[in-house]
């Protein structure tokens, strides 16, 4: 079966969370009977394997393309494959192909004030022909799924299929250690990853940090990842690290370094940097209310968005009881095994083949 995959996230300066799942289907799928075509209005970027074929749609590029592609359903993507694949809101118009589309997560309905107008009114209208288009829609957690059936999507045609993450690779203690010094950072400390955003509400760290310095004069806060849309105030602190996006050799070092993991996000619809840490055996911290519970699935301590009491007795935990830290962790490490890109690129196989029963809209 071919499956023409759009990857122009890859294309993005900062790929993000996306970027890492295009790049893991377009790497797994070929192990379960699906010959990925990747397309894009742009050149082949770094990352993309040469047996991956890849498709430059030519002008218009970026944002105008995709604002073409909503509102007047124009220009028109003609590949031979059997399914077409947006694995995300940015909808290609195909009329005569099943399409196939992932919706990450609707914060941009739930949270609109967290995000830009042009960004809310972007991804309704995809989120609108996702659900008049799809033949399938792939969503990485039944959050999601329950979240969908609230729009009025058919449950019948949606598709959980949960991200996954690699098993790390083993690396010499030492080159760990340099990893980190060359990202400016110094064990103790707490590390966060993700964009940069009101949303994540980093500022729950940053408080609950500041509390725990008052015994741990030396723990600090580490908070890795490009900067999104609307400012952060309160992370010029002494004891916040700042580092912006990282390549992955030094963000697998930070996982692998860090005291705790914690993750507030206001709303996730999957959360793939808590897998990321359990899957290193860090003790992992997340919030209630959205994807991280079903994540972590009891592997990882919990507080409500927003609590930083509730933040700081957990992250305090962790740095308290060596026991409970070391459970935490190997839980963290077993429940990873179970997100793995094999297992979701065969889910997606299934979801494409699925896709082939109905007919295209």
């Amino acid at each position: 079966m071919k499956v023409a995959v759009h990857a122009g996230q890859l294309l993005q300066p900062v790929p993000g969370g996306i970027g890492r799942y295009e790049i893991a289907l377009l790497r797994h799928l070929p192990d379960f009977g699906v010959e990925p075509i990747a397309f894009a209005a742009g050149e082949r970027p770094r990352g993309v394997a040469p047996r991956v074929p890849w498709i430059d749609l030519g002008p218009p590029h970026g944002s105008v393309r995709y604002e073409l592609w909503h509102r007047l359903q124009r220009p028109r993507v003609r590949i031979e494959a059997d399914v077409v694949h947006a694995p995300s809101l940015a909808i290609p118009p195909v009329r005569d192909r099943p399409l196939v589309v992932t919706v990450h997560d609707i914060a941009f309905r739930r949270l609109p004030e967290v995000t830009t107008r042009r960004g809310v009114n972007f991804h309704t209208r995809g989120l609108t022909l996702a659900r008049r288009h799809a033949s399938i829609v792939v969503v990485p957690s039944m959050f999601t799924r329950e979240e969908l059936a609230r729009e009025g999507f058919d449950l019948d045609r949606i598709e959980v299929v949960p991200f996954g993450v690699d098993a790390p690779l083993p690396r010499d203690p030492d080159e760990i250690d340099r990893a980190v010094a060359r990202a400016g950072v110094q064990p103790p400390y707490v590390l966060t990853v993700g964009t940069v955003e009101p949303r994540k509400d980093v500022i729950t760290i940053v408080r609950a940090v500041e509390r725990l310095r008052r015994t741990r004069p030396d723990l600090t806060l580490v908070v890795a990842g490009p900067r999104g849309w609307g400012e952060v105030h309160g992370l010029d602190r002494s004891f916040v690290r700042v580092i912006g996006a990282q390549p992955w050799s030094v963000l697998d070092a930070l996982y692998r370094r860090a005291s705790a993991f914690c993750l507030a996000s206001l709303y996730e619809g999957f959360g793939l940097p808590a897998a990321e840490a359990m899957a290193r055996g860090v003790p992992t911290i997340v919030t209630t209310g959205s994807s991280l519970e079903e994540v972590v699935e009891g592997a990882g301590a919990l507080f409500a968005p927003g609590d930083v009491d509730a933040c700081v007795e957990q992250i305090g935990r962790m740095l308290d009881d060596d026991n409970f830290r070391i459970d935490l962790g190997r839980a963290g490490l077993a429940r990873a095994a179970e997100l793995n890109w094999n297992r979701s690129a065969e889910g997606h196989s299934r979801a494409y083949a699925r896709a082939l029963t109905y007919p295209a809209s």
